[in-house]
């Protein structure tokens, strides 16, 4: 814990806020043909445990997409790393996020996914930093809006480290250089 300087969104209530989310989500698409399409790799937690609480009858499939580089500051310029493998046309699509930062990545996934014929394409993130967004993204399910700060855990790293924490803090500045 020396590397943090609280603890933000806590393991309980990422796993009550999973168990609202996935009850929305089962309401909204009943009868609907669902794909999940996880970001990866931060979205791998979230993907994993909202999935879970999901109808067996919704299929996953991962995009690796990189506007970052090695910077902890978004770049703006958006790379697909790994596609999907399947295809969307006429299904509905609900990319799952953990977090939502300046959301230009975001906007750009949701354009390119639309235009490969799916019929709806919607989103749900654990984490929104509202103060930080540039682009306006109509998100349809959010966990918890959080601060500016930068965060680690639950799927969110800093330098691939920190993923794998089962909650949400505040990273330290010293430690990333921040």
């Amino acid at each position: 814990m020396d590397d943090f300087t609280k603890v933000i969104v806590s393991e309980n209530d990422i796993s009550r806020k999973l168990d609202d989310i996935a009850e929305q989500i089962r309401t909204d698409y009943a009868g609907k043909d669902v794909l999940l399409v996880g970001v990866l790799k931060g979205a791998v937690m979230v993907m994993a445990d909202l999935a879970r609480r999901l109808p067996p009858s919704f299929q996953m499939d991962w995009m690796a997409v990189s506007s970052y580089g090695s910077g902890t500051k978004s770049s703006g310029v958006v790379r697909i790393l790994k596609d999907l493998d399947t295809d969307l046309t006429g299904r509905d699509v609900l990319i799952v996020e953990d977090i939502i930062d300046s959301g230009i990545t975001l906007h750009w996934l949701l354009n390119n996914l639309r235009s490969r014929g799916a019929n709806s394409v919607e989103v749900a993130a654990l984490l929104r930093k509202p103060e930080a967004v540039q682009v306006d993204i109509d998100v349809q399910y959010v966990g918890f809006d959080i601060p500016s700060d930068f965060v680690v855990g639950y799927g969110l790293d800093y330098a691939e480290k920190y993923r794998t924490l089962p909650f949400v803090a505040i990273l330290k500045p010293e430690v990333y250089g921040g």
